[in-house]
């Protein structure tokens, strides 16, 4: 991590006032997201960043505490509220290592579709393809079942776009309950098809362009971790090097 990038990151880390002072950080840190980016073992990362027990003890404890998720969602609303939201979901298999014990599979956001064992990642963003908040469920969820947890607390007067997964009756009165508007295209079985606008759902790529960039990371685009905590913080540390530092 350059200079600029851990200036903006040290002061959101959490302190130890007690006892045996923590290992460098910033060499620690640059070692987890060298592993997320390069997609290796732990094992098999470089010696530079010191024993490899002690990147991935501390990216464990950290997820499991909610550490990376608090760092990221303090820089995502620094922004401010946005005037458009995007939400999507995308497929993550899950690799043997991840997803070799059945038993609580389903707990650990590991479910089977067609394509195997895998975890669906959902996100909302905004308008710039910037994420706001991620949720994870097994692959076979339904979206609009996510939706519910991550359009929970929406701005007033923004903006809503999704795709037709997302056409339910549901979503739309809980959007429109917060004082948003959404701008999702109709089912072809609808009998009465709210409004749409055209213009405004061609910005709404940006999110699938912002999975492309954040499946940059080969220990996302591949699913690794055997608990959705730690690939949780996985992906709210990535995402935060990505585009907030």
């Amino acid at each position: 991590m350059n200079d600029e990038q851990w200036d903006r990151l040290r002061p959101l880390l959490p302190n130890k006032p007690r006892g045996v002072p923590r290992v460098d950080d910033r060499r620690v840190i640059s070692g987890i997201v060298h592993v997320l980016q390069a997609g290796c073992r732990w094992k098999d990362a470089s010696s530079s960043y010191g024993p490899y027990k002690t990147p991935y003890n501390r990216h464990k404890r950290w997820s499991e505490k909610g550490v990376w998720q608090a760092v990221f969602e303090a820089l995502a609303a620094a922004g401010g509220p946005p005037a458009e939201v995007l939400i999507d979901s995308t497929h993550v298999k899950a690799h043997r290592s991840a997803a070799g014990r059945k038993r609580g599979a389903y707990v650990q956001a590991i479910g089977i579709s067609r394509g195997g064992r895998n975890t669906k990642i959902h996100a909302i963003a905004d308008a710039q393809g910037k994420p706001l908040a991620f949720l994870l469920t097994p692959g076979q969820a339904a979206d609009c079942r996510a939706a519910e947890a991550l359009l929970d607390g929406l701005p007033a007067r923004c903006i809503v776009h999704a795709d037709r997964a997302y056409d339910t009756n549901r979503i739309r009165d809980l959007i429109e309950r917060q004082g948003a508007v959404p701008n999702i295209p109709p089912k072809a079985n609808r009998r009465w098809k709210s409004c749409f606008s055209r213009s405004l759902y061609k910005g709404r790529n940006a999110i699938e362009r912002m999975f492309c960039r954040l499946k940059d990371c080969r220990r996302l685009a591949t699913r690794y971790d055997r608990t959705a905590a730690v690939f949780l913080g996985s992906i709210h540390l990535a995402a935060t090097v990505m585009w907030f530092l």
